[in-house]
């Protein structure tokens, strides 16, 4: 059996040093959990590219949020 690409090289982690949590635990940086973020070096290739998947989907749920609530408050110049 072939190794895959996630097994030949290491899935580097997406920390960007913020290091920040909101309300509900995710990193204001990376958008991991705390879980994720505490057990990162555990985790398979595998299971870190579903992370920084998961991730990416939590940084747009943010971002359309922001985008919603600069449209209903737009400022006045």
């Amino acid at each position: 059996m072939k190794p895959t690409q996630f097994e030949l090289f290491p899935v580097p982690s997406p920390c960007i040093g913020v290091c920040t949590t909101n309300s509900k635990g995710y990193c204001l940086g990376c958008y991991r959990s705390r879980n994720e973020r505490f057990n990162w070096n555990d985790m398979t290739p595998v299971q870190k590219m579903r992370v920084i998947d998961l991730c990416k989907k939590r940084k747009e749920i943010v971002e359309q949020k922001r985008r919603e609530k600069a449209q209903a408050n737009p400022t006045e110049d």
